[in-house]
C-alpha cells in the first residue's frame, strides 16, 4: 500500500466518523430542543421505556420530535442521493431535482390530484400522494431529457429547468384559484416545505420507499463508477448504458418524489450536499459517495429543520427557506468556479 493510499483510507474513515458524530449530535439536539423544555433524565427515561410522571413530555418526544427528526434524516438523505444521481447522469455539478424542475413537476401534479380527490375523500390516500408525486417528477424529467438531447450546453439546460419550474408553478397557482379555502391553506403550507406533518405512519411509508432505492443505488456503484469515466468506457466494461440511464432516472425520480410527497419541495439540498460530501472525501468514488452523501444529507436536513424551528421561535420557518439560504450561495459558487475553469 502506497503512502497516498494510506492517507486516503485515513481520510475516508475520519469523514465517516465525523458524519456519524454529527448525526448523533443532530439527533440529540433535535430531541432536546423545543418550545417545551424536557430535562435530559426525562428524555432518557422516555426513550428507554421507563415510566414518567409527565405524560405530555412522553407525547412530545414520541409523537412529535422523534418521528420528525427521523423523517428529516430519511428524506434529507433521499434528496441528497437523488441529486448525486442526477449530477452523475448529466455530468454536471449543478444538476439537482429542484433546479431541473423535477420537484416543481411533482408539486404541480400533486396539486392537481389533491384538488380533484378532495371531493372524493376527506383526506387524499398516502399511496395516491406518493404516486402522483412520482408521475409529476417523471413528466418533468422526461421533458428535461428530451431537451438535453438537443442542447449540449449544460448552462442552457439549467435555464430550461428553471423555466420548467416557472411553468409548473404557474399551473399550480392557476389551479389554486379554483380550489376551496381549506385546500389553498394546505397546498400553500405544503409548497413551502416542512417536516411538521411527520408521523410514524408517514415515516414508515417513506422508509420502505427510500431504503430499497438506496440499496439499489449502492448495488449500482460499479456501473456508476464506470459511467463517470464516459459512456464509451462504461460500454467497454459491459454496462448496458441505455438500461443503466433509465435506472438512474427512475431511482432519482423515486427519491425526489418521495421527499416532495411527504415534505413538499425542498430546494438546493440535492445540489449542495453531494458537492459538500465530495469536497470532504476528495473523491467521487460511488462506493464511498453513496453512503456518505446519504448520511451528510440526513445531517444537513436535521440541522436545517432545527434552525427552522428555533431561530424565530415560536414562529416556525419553512425548511425550504433555511436550505435555500445555505444552498443557494453554494450553487452560485459552483457556477462561478465552473465558468472560471472553462475560461482558464
Amino acid at each position: 500500500m502506497t503512502k497516498q493510499n494510506y492517507k486516503n483510507i485515513i481520510r475516508y474513515q475520519l469523514v465517516f466518523l465525523v458524519l456519524i458524530a454529527l448525526f448523533i449530535t443532530a439527533v440529540i439536539e433535535n430531541i432536546n430542543t423545543g418550545s417545551v423544555h424536557i430535562t435530559l433524565p426525562e428524555i432518557a427515561d422516555i426513550l428507554l421505556g421507563r415510566p414518567v410522571a409527565d405524560e405530555s413530555a412522553y407525547n412530545i418526544i414520541w409523537k412529535i420530535r422523534l418521528p420528525r427528526l427521523l423523517t428529516a434524516a430519511v428524506l434529507g438523505g433521499a434528496l441528497s442521493l437523488s441529486g448525486f444521481l442526477l449530477q452523475t447522469f448529466f455530468g454536471n455539478p449543478i444538476a439537482g431535482p429542484f433546479v431541473l424542475g423535477i420537484s416543481s413537476g411533482a408539486k404541480m401534479f400533486l396539486a392537481v390530484v389533491t384538488i380533484v380527490f378532495t371531493d372524493m375523500f376527506t383526506q387524499v390516500p398516502l399511496s395516491v400522494t406518493v404516486l402522483s408525486s412520482f408521475i409529476g417528477s417523471m413528466i418533468s424529467m422526461l421533458f428535461v431529457l428530451a431537451v438535453s438531447g438537443r442542447i449540449r450546453n449544460m448552462s442552457m439546460l439549467l435555464v430550461v429547468g428553471i423555466m420548467i419550474s416557472y411553468i409548473c408553478s404557474a399551473v399550480t397557482d392557476f389551479l389554486i384559484n379554483f380550489a376551496k379555502e381549506e385546500e389553498i391553506v394546505n397546498l400553500t403550507h405544503w409548497s413551502l416545505g416542512s417536516f411538521s406533518a411527520a408521523s410514524w405512519d408517514n415515516l414508515r411509508a417513506a422508509f420502505w420507499i427510500v431504503i430499497p432505492a438506496v440499496i439499489a443505488t449502492f448495488l449500482l456503484s460499479k456501473p456508476i463508477s464506470a459511467y463517470q469515466l464516459g459512456e464509451g468506457y462504461a460500454q467497454s466494461m459491459g454496462v448496458n448504458v441505455k438500461r443503466f440511464r433509465v435506472l438512474l432516472i427512475l431511482l432519482s425520480s423515486v427519491l425526489s418524489a418521495c421527499v416532495t410527497a411527504f415534505a413538499g419541495p425542498i430546494s438546493f439540498v440535492g445540489i449542495a450536499v453531494p458537492h459538500i460530501t465530495r469536497m470532504m472525501l476528495k473523491t467521487a468514488k460511488p462506493i464511498l459517495m453513496i453512503p456518505a452523501t446519504f448520511i451528510c444529507g440526513a445531517v444537513f436536513c436535521m440541522f436545517c429543520d432545527l434552525a427552522a424551528r428555533m431561530l424565530f421561535s415560536p414562529t416556525e420557518l419553512s425548511i425550504g427557506t433555511v436550505t435555500s439560504a445555505i444552498g443557494a450561495p453554494i450553487v452560485i459558487w459552483l457556477m462561478l468556479k465552473r465558468r472560471g475553469r472553462h475560461q482558464g
